[in-house]
């Protein structure tokens, strides 16, 4: 659905849902989290997960004034009758000692259910929790956090270039996990895991993060979709009033390939739309592209 803004128009959902921003990490694709929220609208927003990455902020300060902007947007949205649920992942542990606490009318939590329009109901939560090499060796998943900080640091530099023989985005980091059969282990285990964690919760299906991949796959009576991630993929999950969930895939936008960056405050919406760059909606339209994976208006 189109929503007419103030000076062009953005998209409207019933819900949309992001997740693993790690904001405190270089790769944190801010900027087009920020173009994508003022292109949205949506009744209910879902963080899922790893919305800060404390792990790395331990480590190495890090935090710039377009986290700030977006703090802000978050909020500002919450306040425009937008249901806000921030839900803790494994990066974010720390946030966990405060669940249960509103902060204004922003939810946190560890876990949600998601009513969906048609009545079927969803579990939503990050997913570490199914995760065994979090649960069981904290050090190593960590060691394999920084390890996954340089494949980026690689794939960082492989797009500047591809980028300076006009060629697309292409994630080195993917490609990786889709070659190496222990990679598609643990990612096969770590579904399954969740899909049969939601069988039997009696849930219709379960919408997560955490692994980074995004898709949406119908396993029996069970809908699996995770919502991926903005550090590579620049994905999210979304609900029409139909109650048919689709993924959004913003990383090959007409402002990501124009280089447009955000502001570093945040005067308000009025301000923001008159200020949106040529690459959204009414002024050359960011491109979207839906997933091909089978969307849950099919069951």
């Amino acid at each position: 659905m189109r929503a007419r803004g103030i000076g062009h128009e953005t998209m409207k959902y019933r819900a949309i849902w992001i997740s693993d921003v790690h904001l405190g990490t270089r790769h944190s694709q801010v900027s087009q989290l920020l173009h994508f929220l003022r292109q949205t609208e949506c009744d209910y927003l879902y963080i899922v997960g790893d919305f800060v990455d404390g792990w790395q902020l331990r480590r190495k300060w890090y935090w710039t004034d377009e986290y700030n902007v977006l703090i802000q947007k978050l909020l500002r949205k919450n306040r425009k009758q937008t249901r806000v649920t921030c839900i803790t992942g494994n990066h974010d542990e720390f946030l966990e000692k405060f669940i249960g606490i509103s902060f204004g009318a922003v939810r946190l939590v560890e876990r949600s259910v998601h009513l969906a329009a048609d009545g079927r109901r969803y579990l939503v939560i990050h997913g570490h929790q199914f995760d065994g090499l979090t649960h069981f060796n904290r050090l190593l998943d960590r060691v394999g956090s920084a390890l996954y900080d340089r494949i980026l640091d690689l794939n960082l530099w492989l797009n500047r270039i591809r980028r300076s023989l006009g060629f697309g985005y292409w994630s080195f980091a993917s490609c990786l996990k889709s070659k190496a059969k222990s990679a598609v282990k643990y990612v096969t285990d770590y579904e399954e895991a969740m899909i049969q964690f939601s069988r039997k919760t009696g849930m219709n299906g379960v919408i997560c993060g955490h692994i980074h991949r995004p898709e949406i796959r119908l396993v029996g009576d069970v809908l699996y979709m995770n919502c991926g991630d903005w550090v590579e993929n620049c994905t999210a999950l979304v609900e029409d009033y139909e109650g048919k969930f689709s993924l959004i895939r913003f990383h090959e936008s007409a402002v990501h390939s124009a280089g447009g960056r955000a502001g570093t405050h945040d005067a308000g919406d009025g301000a923001e739309r008159n200020a949106a760059p040529s690459g959204a909606p009414g002024g050359g339209g960011a491109r979207r592209r839906e997933s091909d994976a089978q969307p849950a208006g099919v069951l």
